[in-house]
């Protein structure tokens, strides 16, 4: 408000102090791809990442990258839900399936970690019932969720309408997309 007061505008970011803004800037294409297919498994979500490169600011980047979301359509929701582990999967099958985002899931899930053998057990029963039911694996932006939150998160969505819920798990992983765009600094 002072620069304001002063200068009668506010000071915009330099986006060369923002080590993310310069990775992202930096990369050649391909690289720049497959950095962004790390953070969302949709084809074309990446393609409008691209397409929208440079960003000015950390708050443009992720804004985008939600616009662009919510301007596709269940088939691409479909494609990048499918690229993300089930919630409490063994950490070994996340190494074998998903092994360029391994590391980041295994981080996100670390809620199962010492979780009771009925809790998991429970886990991997809701997300087979879910998976049956709606065809796609049960997402929820799981980063600092205690198994047994996972686990009625999973329940009380279990009867949604699809169409619903596929809307509600479109908006979990752009939370998901949100965090994992700033590790890449």
């Amino acid at each position: 408000v002072a620069r304001m007061r002063a200068w009668g505008r506010p000071e915009a970011p330099d986006p060369d102090q923002d080590p993310l803004l310069r990775t992202l800037r930096a990369m050649p294409a391909p690289e720049l791809r497959a950095a962004l297919a790390r953070c969302c498994g949709s084809a074309r979500w990446v393609d409008g990442m691209v397409a929208a490169r440079p960003f000015a600011s950390r708050t443009q980047l992720l804004g985008v990258a939600e616009q662009v979301w919510w301007h596709l359509d269940d088939r691409d929701w479909i494609e990048a839900l499918g690229h993300h582990p089930r919630l409490g999967a063994d950490p070994a099958t996340l190494r074998a399936k998903f092994a360029a985002t391994a590391s980041w899931s295994a981080g996100e899930q670390s809620g199962t970690t010492g979780a009771s053998e009925a809790t998991l057990r429970a886990l991997a029963e809701g997300n087979a019932a879910y998976e049956a039911r709606f065809g796609h694996v049960f997402l929820l932006c799981a980063t600092g969720v205690s198994a047994d939150d996972m686990l009625a998160a999973l329940r009380d969505r279990i009867d949604n309408v699809p169409a619903n819920e596929l809307r509600v798990a479109a908006g979990e992983h752009v939370k998901i997309t949100a965090l994992r765009l700033q590790k890449l600094a």
